[in-house]
């Protein structure tokens, strides 16, 4: 640390943050914040993280690259275990859910989190300022958490991974229960009129 920096980086949290830079090959601030995101909401939930077998804790991030991978990282939610959904709404912001009674807080960095790193690291660059800072001001200097409902059914939207349908229109399979119901008809949302992609061709 810089000269005059107040503390180090508690022993959980570097371990965490070296298995995050593992993933990047290198840490970088949006990291440490998604890092530290992830353990203030195990914090404010009671839940011990990061959670391995269970899947009492949900997320939603609102951001894919290396913030969503230190929520990850710190909390053991991943796409691919089913527990985070990327809602990309471009910002380094996520709503963790406690699936056991639906309390659910939304993570976002306080919006001085970045002048208060400069100030508390100065004398370096400030990508190099918040990737220090960032790993030890006090929760409430770098995080701002709000109660939030979730809108929705969140069991259902979550479904079970043995769910499938055979979409009516192209004949491709559907997980999770994400089909859709028109006219008597099975869709996937793409037949629905959903689609990210337009067609090129007909092979």
């Amino acid at each position: 640390m810089p000269e005059g920096h107040p503390s180090s980086p508690s022993a959980e949290l570097k371990a965490l943050l070296d298995q995050s830079a593992k993933l990047h090959k290198h840490l970088c601030p949006r990291q440490v914040l998604g890092v530290r995101m992830g353990l203030f909401a195990g914090h404010l939930l009671g839940i011990p993280l990061p959670q391995t077998d269970r899947k009492q804790l949900f997320v939603f991030m609102e951001t894919d690259g290396c913030a969503a991978d230190g929520v990850s990282v710190s909390t053991g939610c991943w796409v691919g275990h089913r527990t985070l959904r990327i809602i990309q709404f471009g910002k380094v912001a996520a709503t963790f859910v406690d699936r056991k009674d639906g309390r659910a807080f939304r993570i976002t960095p306080h919006p001085q989190s970045r002048r208060r790193a400069v100030e508390e690291v100065p004398d370096v660059s400030s990508w190099e300022a918040m990737l220090l800072a960032y790993q030890t001001l006090p929760d409430d200097q770098l995080l701002v958490a709000r109660r939030v409902a979730f809108q929705g059914d969140l069991e259902a939207m979550i479904s079970r991974p043995s769910a499938r349908a055979i979409c009516d229109s192209c004949g491709e399979e559907i997980l999770n229960d994400l089909q859709v119901e028109r006219s008597g008809m099975t869709l996937c949302r793409a037949c629905a009129g959903e689609a990210y992609y337009r067609p090129l061709d007909d092979n």
